[in-house]
């Protein structure tokens, strides 16, 4: 297939892009190359091309749709980090609500030049977050049916991103499908999200930071299930469908800090021999934290027979040895 992935280069894009290339398929990235992009990830394969494109820019766009003319698209260019949305939200407007009504109408204008058989199959992947739901209490899971309760400037550019993709279904007939995933975490992931802080800080001697108390809890979805899990909803005959993709570990960020700290004294300990844990510092909580998200995932595995192929332990191994290959420096000297 001819498969148009926005934000390609980024965390989940160069997992989801490398496997779509080695599936055999023809594959376009659009990204803007920010500074959470990795493109010197990207696989080197003649099936594969970047086009360095902001995907505000209709006309750029547009162009990529009707030159590529690609049979499916994924769409997960993104601005996506929760404090940076505090700090400034006009950039996840701007990218993540009208970025994403250009690529709508892009899609829509390219298929109705398409050919019958584009047509019939085509579909436009949305790829959002469990944060639009807003914050659960102790009890409780987000699903399909969940209310949007966005908290964040952040979870609300992408809710209005889940409902202008909504609106182009059921208004234009475009065919669609969105997805609501939990915390992910994995390889290529930026150093701004919380598993790479912490390795990076433990790693440097620096204090660990932690929220408020630390007991705020995420669902965590390795990256390598959420991709696959993409696949697998992108193959389905069924068409426009929301699913919620989680992958059932609830941690609290004080007990996956302790975690990964307990596995760097296992990979990397420090030179005196004291466990990393304690550099975890306790700091100002964010504004507006959302207490808890938990996902639901039932669906998914009733409809496609998907759940999550690596245990948790396994999978947080991995990105913390990944995270250490990608650390040439030796750790700070503490103590």
């Amino acid at each position: 297939m001819r498969i148009l992935v926005t934000g390609g280069a980024g965390f989940i894009g160069l997992t989801l892009v490398e496997k779509l290339v080695a599936a055999g398929h023809d594959v376009l990235t659009l990204d803007k190359c920010t500074y959470a992009a990795s493109p010197e990830h990207l696989p080197a394969a003649s099936s594969h091309r970047l086009e360095k494109v902001d995907i505000c820019d209709s006309a750029a766009v547009a162009k990529a749709f009707l030159d590529f003319r690609p049979e499916l698209v994924f769409h997960l260019a993104a601005e996506s980090h929760v404090d940076r949305s505090i700090a400034g939200y006009q950039e996840f407007v701007t990218t993540n609500v009208m970025g994403t009504s250009v690529l709508l109408d892009a899609a829509r204008n390219y298929l109705a030049g398409a050919a019958q058989s584009v047509q019939s199959s085509f579909r436009f992947l949305h790829i959002s977050t469990d944060e639009v739901f807003g914050s659960l209490g102790a009890e409780g899971e987000f699903d399909e049916t969940s209310p949007y309760r966005p908290n964040s400037p952040y979870s609300a550019s992408k809710a209005s991103s889940d409902h202008l993709v909504r609106a182009w279904h059921k208004t234009y007939g475009l065919p669609v499908h969105i997805t609501n995933c939990s915390n992910n975490f994995g390889p290529y992931q930026h150093d701004e999200k919380l598993i790479p802080t912490i390795v990076r800080s433990a790693l440097s001697g620096a204090p660990i930071p932690i929220y408020g108390n630390g007991l705020n809890v995420r669902d965590w979805l390795y990256v390598e299930d959420h991709v696959e899990a993409l696949i697998r909803i992108a193959e389905s005959p069924s068409a426009s469908v929301q699913y919620c993709i989680g992958g059932g570990v609830e941690l609290t960020n004080l007990e996956i800090a302790g975690q990964i700290c307990r596995i760097l004294d296992r990979l990397k300990p420090r030179a005196d021999g004291v466990s990393y844990e304690s550099q975890i510092t306790f700091v100002e909580d964010r504004l507006g934290h959302d207490f808890r998200y938990a996902v639901d995932g039932s669906k998914l595995k009733g409809d496609l027979s998907w759940a999550p192929r690596f245990s948790f332990a396994e999978a947080l191994e991995n990105t913390i040895q990944w995270q250490l290959a990608q650390r040439t420096s030796e750790p700070k000297k503490n103590g």
